[in-house]
């Protein structure tokens, strides 16, 4: 566990309802998406999609942070059936850099890992789209807090990098 940060006490859902007190309720899942063009993002969009019913009955609440505005955000939450889906917009990377997400180097983004598996990925059916607003150099991360603690984390080497969230959730999970 990693005991030393403190969630920013400004974080905000949609709805206004703080993330540090989310995380008292029940774990939260914190995912630090890309822009909405990457399609690394909607990668994760689609697999956090079709976890999202185990996620919820497992006791985790999975919360979005995107550089977006919420109404741009809701259109691509809504395409990936995660309507309702609790997110945060930042496009300021604010939280991003609170949370130690850094920008990507040429590797991190262009790299071979990110061309074969950006192929590997379209042969799947998800297609890369034209980059939204945000930081394109931004890179994803994803939070397990409970209490307002960081439980767990996964923090992206490669924007191509594919999290096991099942992992994550272990440590909190009921």
């Amino acid at each position: 566990m990693i005991t030393d940060f403190k969630i920013p006490a400004d974080m905000k859902t949609q709805n206004g309802d703080l993330i540090a007190d989310l995380s008292h309720e029940k774990p939260v899942m914190l995912v630090f998406l890309r822009h909405f063009g990457c399609i690394f993002c909607r990668e994760a969009l689609k697999d956090l999609s079709q976890k999202r019913a185990e996620l919820e009955t497992q006791g985790v609440r999975l919360v979005f942070v995107h550089m977006s505005d919420p109404e741009i955000a809701y259109a691509y939450f809504r395409k990936y059936g995660l309507e309702g889906i609790d997110h945060v917009s930042d496009p300021e990377c604010k939280y991003y850099q609170d949370y130690g997400l850094v920008k990507g180097n040429f590797k991190q983004l262009f790299g071979l890992k990110n061309w074969i598996r950006g192929f590997e990925v379209t042969m799947k059916g998800t297609r890369i789209g034209l980059q939204q607003i945000g930081d394109g150099f931004q890179m994803p991360g994803i939070f397990l807090i409970e209490n307002g603690k960081i439980r767990d984390s996964f923090i992206h080497q490669s924007a191509a990098d594919r999290p096991d969230y099942d992992s994550l959730v272990n440590c909190c999970a009921a």
